[in-house]
């Protein structure tokens, strides 16, 4: 939990953040597609995003820049999306789309048909994406059809492996982009490779660890009550990890011997608390929470001994913090923190990852650097690119 002493400081901020916006330009609503960009747009729609774009908006505000926000709503837990937007400072949204959940295809319609309409009456002169979620591509694509210039934040990460939907999300963002802002020099590659303009593309670091490095210290300074002092975070969500019964008893079952050596602190994933009545598992030696804040969440992520997820942003950010982090996936879109950082890919080998996490136990640990420009000013990056347009 937050200290009382945080939570004032959280609140206070966040009471404190305001757009700027330059009188003439609210009353300016024309198009002006391949003029400047006065008026930005950004568009969210899951929580990793809002740890995404929490940075680029107060870096943008720095600037005579009209920006407008736009939640489609894609993550529907309403009370925990709006804890993150206190917490990372974000403004009330200017539209919320309240698309709610669905199958990839409704949701990526709907949300097409209500963002059209916010295109034609906000008039934007660019609009910003973030990471690679179905709000991610169905915006782009909105924006492509009606020639509105697309900025992507966190282009170019590719797992290789069509199988995710996320991939296809990438990929047809990135093709659709007039802007391409990378967290990393792979990611440039990528995009050289399937051949987007070079000048289209602009290495500016990791917005994500501009959101971790701003609140690490509020984090760190959260209570310890109730938390042993050395443990395993784990996080699991992927449908190829906990939609199929079996799948999910072995890695479960596996957790469970782990966890009579290392405690492990499991906040549970809506999808996967279902998935675990349905299937009537058990979860012995696992403390099951209900999903976290992010600044809680973060808190426990900076004191662990050792992450277990098959997220891809608690890569980078484990890499970052120095945690070892063990990747239930056997690929990632974010191979430097494999190659630079902290992450090992255990894929299904229960072996392997009872091997690593032992490893781990007797103080061998792999040695990691923080990639280049992951030093909290990569929205800074972003706005000047944007500014000098």
């Amino acid at each position: 939990m937050l200290t009382e002493n945080s939570q004032s400081a959280v609140r206070a901020s966040a009471a404190g953040y305001i757009l700027k916006v330059s009188p003439a330009l609210r009353e300016n609503e024309r198009f002006r597609y391949g003029s400047g960009m006065n008026h930005i747009l950004h568009v969210v729609g899951a929580r990793p995003n809002f740890v995404k774009a929490a940075p680029v908006l107060r870096a943008i505000g720095q600037h005579d820049l009209r920006q407008t926000l736009v939640h489609t709503g894609q993550h529907y837990d309403r009370n925990l999306s709006d804890v993150f937007f206190a917490q990372l400072e974000i403004p009330d949204p200017d539209v919320n789309l309240e698309v709610g959940s669905g199958s990839h295809a409704w949701q990526t319609a709907e949300i097409m048909r209500r963002f059209e309409t916010v295109v034609l009456d906000r008039k934007p002169d660019i609009v910003l994406v973030y990471g690679d979620v179905n709000s991610t591509v169905a915006a782009a694509l909105v924006c492509a059809k009606l020639g509105v210039r697309v900025g992507h934040v966190e282009s170019g990460l590719r797992s290789f492996d069509r199988t995710m939907p996320e991939e296809i999300n990438r990929v047809v963002t990135d093709q659709l982009s007039d802007v391409l802002f990378t967290p990393s020099e792979d990611a440039d590659a990528n995009l050289f490779r399937e051949g987007v303009p070079k000048e289209r593309i602009h290495f500016v670091g990791n917005v994500m660890i501009d959101s971790l490095i701003r609140l690490l210290p509020i984090a760190k300074a959260c209570s310890r009550n109730g938390f042993p002092e050395s443990f395993a975070l784990l996080t699991l969500h992927r449908p190829s990890n906990v939609d199929n019964s079996e799948k999910l008893r072995d890695l479960l079952d596996c957790l469970t011997c782990v966890g009579e050596e290392l405690p492990i602190i499991f906040p549970v994933h809506p999808r996967t608390r279902q998935r675990i009545s349905e299937f009537a598992l058990d979860c012995d030696n696992l403390r099951l929470l209900e999903p976290m804040p992010y600044i809680e969440f973060l808190s426990l992520q900076s004191r662990a001994a050792v992450v277990i997820t098959d997220s891809g942003g608690i890569q980078e950010e484990t890499t970052f913090l120095g945690i070892p982090c063990l990747t239930l996936r056997t690929n990632t879109e974010r191979p430097i923190t494999v190659t630079a950082g902290t992450n090992i890919l255990v894929g299904d080998d229960r072996g392997r990852l009872v091997r690593e996490l032992k490893d781990l136990l007797q103080g061998k640990k792999k040695k990691a650097n923080v990639p280049p420009l992951w030093d909290g000013h990569s929205a800074d990056r972003i706005a000047g690119i944007l500014r000098r347009m």
